[in-house]
């Protein structure tokens, strides 16, 4: 059974920086395309950023410059550094595994981006 775990995630002021893991029990990480997804409350969950089994990335408009999606396949973990933290990037924060045709779905971490 695949599981993703989010960690990471918490309360930081606007222009902070978080880094978001998320671990897999799987080692068929290795030749899975990772991503994370972001939901605010209300709002349907987007795509935030993608990274493939050859570490190609790719990334949200609203993101580009400011968040760095990274792969460690020794230790099946995705990160997510977050720079230069809006109010606006306040969101429920999950990790996607796609592999054989399938989806598979951390729990989510919170960020909220608050003075």
């Amino acid at each position: 059974q695949v599981q993703l775990v989010e960690s990471g995630g918490g309360l930081v002021q606007p222009g902070g920086s978080l880094r978001l893991s998320c671990a897999a029990s799987t080692s068929i990480f290795r030749i899975s395309a990772m991503g994370w997804y972001r939901q605010a409350p209300g709002k349907q969950r987007e795509l935030v950023a993608t990274i493939t089994l050859s570490g190609i990335t790719n990334y949200a408009d609203f993101v580009k410059g400011r968040f760095t999606i990274s792969r460690d396949n020794a230790k099946s973990t995705v990160y997510l550094q977050m720079n230069s933290l809006k109010p606006e990037d306040t969101a429920d924060y999950y990790c996607k595994m796609a592999w054989g045709g399938m989806d598979f779905w951390g729990k989510g971490t919170l960020v909220t981006v608050s003075s």
